[in-house]
């Protein structure tokens, strides 16, 4: 690669600039956005939006792998083709020969801006809506840009689901472009992007190392974001399965009242630490300023108390029993009721008929214990912890969910959700992890057995090895998704 075609800060690898180029609202800014996972780029339905280039890096540990340049459309491409189709010069000074004699032309203000990375030697990308038929106009543009004689690659951005097009596209490109993509910039995939840099690298061969290169920054960068992602995922699961809190019933205090308001704050602040760890696992992946929607019928939107998720991800019928119980909080959450120096252990059926929950984890056998009775006095109410392993499982089944959400929403997209996970998301009848093999179960269970306080009596902390293998079970699940 020569020295014009990349940015070189000292670095050992260039790194590769690529111009944006394109009419007016044919997704130019888009493209930058979901190439560069920048959501912060500035996308509109209205033409014109982008006045002046605008350089987004994608820089990896402190360090700029690649630069997509983000250009201004054509504003008067004719008379643009027509000089330089007179002009007589050096072929190489094309490009900033016409800059040179037009930057103080307002007619050609936008051509001189665009043109400014190609004259330093940016690769270009030109990218067309390929739902609309060729005009002459675009003809006239692929023209330009063939007589930069910069190596080039065409996008088909395809922003709808007409494409009866593509092949009058495809034949146009051929003649104009070293290679050609669809993309489709507010749909596409981490796979899909990934697809799109290999394509760089026929469009000139002297680009090869420093394609490579970019290639495997990414990749690299994509498997320590799994990496992350299985580490919060094992922090969030002992923070839940943990938590408890405790109160104290004072003598005019009301035991319904006390008890309802602890089993709203122990339910709020389960779903408070996995919303927190999800806004990080958002985040990680740089999503910074627009939300991740979720299909419309997503688990995910309901809450983690209520009957549909834990029917959805896979309750059996003999455990739905307890529906009512978890309707409105945490079924099966252990409250300690300690008076007189004696301590009950009884399961409280939180927002619904009482011993609800309890069917669950002990039997009906104390199902129908009363507080009726009790000298409560002042005393300590307890709540919690939820140590339940099909608990567990729903917790991973929503993350999960949650994670491929993520990974599929690219950074150009701001709309509604319309995708085709919708349609498999409906066939889905139990969680993800009810395909599990035994041997990821078995790992499971012994994470389990070592974080819950009712299993872990000596209250001895995680071990390392049964926190590596869980993390490297929960990595690998990730990775299906990519």
């Amino acid at each position: 690669m020569d020295n014009k075609t990349s940015e070189n800060s000292g670095q050992e690898s260039p790194v590769p600039v690529f111009a944006i180029i394109g009419h007016p609202n044919e997704g130019k800014s888009s493209v930058v956005s979901t190439l560069a996972e920048n959501d912060r780029v500035r996308v509109g339905p209205m033409p014109g939006e982008t006045l002046v280039c605008e350089p987004l890096s994608v820089t990896i540990d402190g360090k700029k792998i690649i630069t997509f340049v983000d250009t201004p459309g054509f504003q008067n491409p004719r008379e643009t083709l027509a000089w330089m189709r007179r002009y007589q010069g050096p072929d190489e000074l094309l490009t900033q020969s016409f800059i040179d004699a037009h930057k103080d032309n307002p007619r050609f203000r936008d051509e001189c801006e665009l043109l400014k990375p190609v004259a330093r030697g940016a690769g270009i990308i030109y990218v067309v809506d390929g739902s609309r038929p060729i005009r002459n106009i675009d003809k006239i543009e692929m023209e330009i840009l063939r007589l930069t004689a910069r190596p080039r690659m065409s996008v088909i951005n395809c922003k709808s689901h007409h494409t009866q097009w593509l092949d009058q596209w495809k034949t146009a490109f051929r003649r104009n472009f070293n290679a050609t993509r669809i993309f489709n910039a507010h749909k596409a995939t981490w796979i899909e992007r990934i697809d799109l840099l290999e394509s760089l690298k026929v469009v000139d061969q002297e680009w090869q190392p420093a394609i490579s290169h970019v290639i495997d920054e990414f990749k690299k960068e994509w498997n320590h974001r799994n990496e992350l992602t299985a580490s919060m995922t094992v922090e969030m699961l002992q923070k839940i399965l943990t938590f408890s809190t405790t109160t104290v019933i004072k003598n005019e205090a009301k035991f319904d009242a006390v008890k309802k308001s602890m089993e709203d704050v122990f339910r709020k602040e389960l779903e408070q630490i996995e919303k927190e760890t999800h806004s990080k696992i958002r985040l990680l992946y740089r999503h910074n300023i627009f939300n991740c929607e979720l299909p419309p019928n997503s688990i995910l939107h309901e809450e983690l108390f209520s009957r549909k998720t834990w029917q959805f991800l896979g309750l059996s019928p003999g455990e739905l029993s307890m529906a009512a119980g978890f309707a409105g909080g945490a079924a099966g959450a252990l409250v300690d009721v300690v008076a007189a120096g004696l301590t009950f252990g009884i399961f409280a059926a939180l927002g619904g008929v009482a011993g609800a929950g309890y069917a669950l984890l002990k039997g009906r056998g104390m199902a129908d214990l009363k507080f009726k009775g009790i000298p409560l006095g002042r005393d300590q109410l307890k709540i919690g912890p939820l140590c339940s392993l099909q608990f567990m499982y729903i917790l991973l089944d929503r993350l999960l969910i949650f994670h491929g959400s993520v990974i599929n929403w690219a950074h150009a997209r701001r709309d509604g959700f319309e995708n085709v996970h919708d349609e498999a998301a409906k066939k889905v009848k139990q969680g993800i992890t009810s395909g599990w093999s035994d041997d990821w179960k078995k790992v499971c269970g012994a994470f389990f057995q070592n974080i819950c306080p009712k299993k872990n009596r000596n209250g001895s902390d995680l071990p390392s090895d049964i926190r590596i293998k869980m993390e490297g079970i929960i990595k690998t699940a990730l990775e299906k998704q990519d």
